[in-house]
């Protein structure tokens, strides 16, 4: 049977299976366990702040953070290089998402472009790590909004324990937020969570957590025999207990599994740079990728249609992250001056995410770096034929 190559796979071990038939065997608390609390607490620590809440998506917990920061109007400044639900979160909390372009470099918002978005209507900028990557402006981003006395929410779903000048990804403005999606650096199968050192924030996504109630830090709305009061409107956004408790079990895992993303990545990095027909993202001094993506840019953008089916056909699997929202149906039809965002166009046409696992032997890595040379080579002799 050939050999398939997928986008990617979980990395997983005993404990994350143990701590998971620990909930179940327990037979109570599935929601609103202790292992809600103990993986917050994880978070916080690892992130080096003062509160983190958890949530059943990272789209949850960017809705929730809009609302928790006030932001239910005017204008919230996005790139459109991104996932779908980074304007949709903004839409739902009853704001406008303005798109900025990108630079070509980490992939992340361009301070020039944000600065001529920005309006009298403006109520926060949310930079994207994109990919694994720390967006190397972010620090000029934070001092943007600091100027123009604006939020910095970061969306920090694709670089957890990614840095930049030693400082993680997630802890540069006000907030952020984290997915814990089956693809990403550590994994809940669906999950995410809020970071930060706000506490009327924190207070207040609280009660958009779970239906406006009032918490209590003795028992929880399962176990209380008292009547609750609700003093907000809000959802039911919380985390199951399994979900925690495999989050807790993943964290702890969280150096070997960078150090492994890193030595697959770097690899990876060395055999494809010798293709001229493509570029690759390389790393500097100055930060740290995490290789939640592995992604390349075609130097032709018509090249890639092509080239994904050849390598499907040989079992290696692609995909496109991202197209720009604003070309959406939904995204031009609603707002159709977004123009301009040459770069994240360009960027977009041009980008392809190739497959990725921690279980990559060097052989395996190499079998799909000859794949893509042979692809541009068998383009080549058709060229000269013709």
């Amino acid at each position: 049977m050939k050999k398939t190559y997928p986008l990617f796979d979980i990395y997983w071990d005993e404990e994350d299976i143990q701590r998971v038939n620990g909930v179940i065997r327990r037979g109570t608390s599935w929601a609103a366990g202790p292992e809600i609390i103990e993986f917050e607490n994880a978070l916080k620590t690892y992130f080096g702040v003062k509160y983190a809440l958890t949530f059943n998506s990272g789209t949850s917990a960017m809705h929730a953070l809009m609302l928790a920061h006030g932001i239910n109007s005017g204008e919230v400044i996005v790139p459109s290089f991104s996932f779908i639900s980074t304007a949709n979160a903004v839409l739902l909390a009853g704001a406008t998402p303005v798109f900025a372009d990108i630079e070509s470099e980490s992939l992340g918002l361009d301070p020039m472009d944000v600065e001529g978005k920005i309006s009298s209507n403006t109520e926060a900028i949310v930079p994207m790590h994109y990919g694994g990557r720390v967006c190397k402006n972010i620090e000029k981003l934070r001092t943007l909004a600091d100027t123009h006395n604006l939020l910095l929410i970061e969306d920090n779903a694709e670089s957890f324990g990614a840095s930049l000048n030693g400082k993680l990804a997630g802890t540069f403005g006000q907030s952020a937020f984290l997915s814990f999606c089956q693809n990403k650096i550590i994994t809940t199968g669906e999950g995410g969570a809020v970071i930060t050192n706000d506490e009327n924030v924190y207070q207040n996504l609280i009660l958009i957590r779970s239906h406006g109630r009032v918490e209590k830090n003795d028992v929880d709305y399962f176990h209380d025999t008292e009547i609750e009061d609700y003093i907000a409107i809000g959802y039911n956004l919380r985390m199951p207990s399994i979900c925690a408790a495999l989050g807790v079990s993943q964290l702890k895992k969280i150096s070997t599994i960078i150090s492994k993303r890193r030595e697959v990545a770097l690899y990876y990095n060395q055999i494809l740079s010798e293709i001229k027909n493509i570029s690759i993202f390389h790393e500097n001094s100055f930060s740290t990728p995490v290789y939640q993506l592995f992604s390349i840019l075609l130097n032709n953008p018509t090249d890639r249609a092509p080239l994904q089916k050849f390598l499907v056909e040989n079992g290696i699997y692609t995909k496109i992250y991202f197209a720009p929202i604003h070309q959406k149906k939904f995204y031009a039809k609603k707002f159709p001056k977004s123009k301009g965002l040459s770069v994240t166009i360009d960027i977009s046409r041009r980008i392809l995410t190739l497959p990725f696992s921690l279980n990559f032997q060097k052989e395996d890595l190499d079998f799909i770096a000859d794949k893509i040379r042979e692809f541009f080579k068998d383009q080549q002799n058709k060229e000269e034929i013709t």
